[in-house]
């Protein structure tokens, strides 16, 4: 095990990394002074990962929508009929686990007792324990939870915006699956899957805070198991240009109509895809955010509630977009005039001052992570999922210059956007 200490000169911070015998990826980023460490022990499997050949396979499988998200309800359970909750309770640490469209990560927070917590952690996700009553039982739960994102206008307005970019992209398909699909699962299907990606070489953990190095790494040493490496290809599906439909509409009881605009854009990986990111957040910001000329006209027409829209660079292994969300009375006035605006500033380009007001503000925000345990941990996570250095954000923020903007700013096409509303249901 050999241990690769990297160190960042401007935070004079540093991070352990190493991997582990079975070929676990272990990221251990000590910070002295702070109250609170955490731990996220993760898998890179989300619920796009629905098509996948093992090294083992002579050929792809393809699986029902949701199993990632099933396994990680399912991996609370244990054949003792200990309640997990109840082991963390003990520690007085606090627990969860979450599941997206790339990963699962099962998580705690603590001031004391982390080296217990730990354990507990440790073990839970690597001992699965599935029988036919139990995968049974929990797809009424699963499925209660199904019913309850499509009452949700938050999540339907955004999910809607998905489904009508993305062609082939298993993001336009809800995390948890839908009542079919979840109907197919059984116990054979889930350990299957987490055979192949609950192995070690799939798997990252993370651990940030004022924690004891040599004790967590005591810990796993004894509480990893031994596996074989699992290889796994994953299925990539075309992906055109263009999007599925330019506006989809539903009705649901909201007070005004919620809307998400969706600008679909070329996928990227790897340290390309950070850029990419940091550079769309930065025009995100110039286009819409309270400084630009739009915010002051959405804000003085009262057209956006509160004048503010918000935005997400949506982006990940097979998909790269933009989406702005918010409250208005005229949802496609709102586009025409985003729309109007990118194309001016595509003319025009952005200005110097303005660029470094906004550059200036997130490099701040990105800097700040670094003081929260919890925040570095999952920003340790995303540079696992993603393979890039912990410290490539800022490294990358600080080098971006105002031609990096405008040439990327060209790069949007207004003609591969869409459009998701939620109307007011009518009396």
């Amino acid at each position: 095990m050999e241990k690769v200490v990297i160190k960042n000169e401007k935070l004079s911070e540093k991070y352990i990394k190493f991997k582990h015998k079975t070929g676990l990826t272990v990221l251990l980023y000590p910070m002295e002074g702070y109250s609170t460490s955490t731990a996220i022990f993760a898998t890179k499997y989300g619920s796009i990962d629905r098509t996948f050949k093992k090294s083992t396979s002579s050929s792809f499988i393809t699986v029902p929508d949701g199993i990632a998200h099933y396994l990680e309800h399912k991996l609370f359970e244990n054949e003792d009929g200990v309640d997990t909750f109840e082991l963390f309770s003990k520690t007085g640490a606090s627990v969860n686990a979450y599941t997206s469209f790339d990963r699962t990560a099962y998580y705690f927070s603590c001031t004391d007792n982390f080296c217990e917590s730990l354990k507990i952690l440790l073990n839970y996700v690597q001992n699965p324990y599935f029988t036919d009553e139990t995968v049974q039982k929990e797809q009424g739960i699963i499925g209660q939870e199904i019913k309850m994102y499509e009452d949700d206008p938050d999540w339907r307005v955004f999910f809607n915006c998905l489904e009508n970019m993305y062609h082939n992209v298993a993001v336009n398909v809800n995390i948890a699956g839908t009542i079919e699909s979840i109907a197919e699962i059984n116990k054979e299907v889930l350990y299957e899957c987490y055979n192949t990606f609950y192995n070690m070489n799939n798997m990252v953990l993370v651990i940030a805070g004022p924690f004891d190095i040599d004790s967590a790494i005591d810990i796993i040493q004894s509480e990893i198991k031994d596996s074989d490496p699992v290889e796994i290809e994953r299925k990539v599906d075309y992906e055109p240009d263009s999007v599925v439909n330019s506006i989809v509409e539903i009705s649901l009881p909201v007070s005004q109509p919620q809307f998400c605009i969706g600008y679909k854009l070329n996928a990227l990986s790897g340290l390309d895809m950070l850029k990419a990111e940091m550079i769309y957040q930065l025009i995100c910001e110039l286009l819409v955010g309270e400084s630009s000329e739009l915010y002051k006209d959405l804000y003085d027409s009262g057209l956006v509630a509160g004048g503010n829209m918000d935005y997400e660079v949506f982006c990940g292994e097979g998909y790269f977009s933009l989406i702005f969300s918010g409250e208005s009375s005229d949802p496609k006035k709102v586009l025409s005039k985003l729309n109007c605006e990118i194309e001016n500033k595509i003319k025009t380009g952005f200005g110097n001052s303005e660029f470094d007001l906004v550059k200036n503000a997130l490099y701040g925000y990105c800097m700040n992570c670094f003081n929260s345990p919890n925040r570095v941990a999952r920003e340790a996570l995303d540079s696992f999922i993603f393979k890039y250095g912990i410290y490539d954000k800022i490294s990358i923020l600080g080098e971006l210059n105002l031609k990096d903007i405008n040439d990327s700013l060209k790069l949007i096409n207004i003609n591969h956007s869409t459009l998701s509303i939620v109307n007011p249901l009518e009396d």
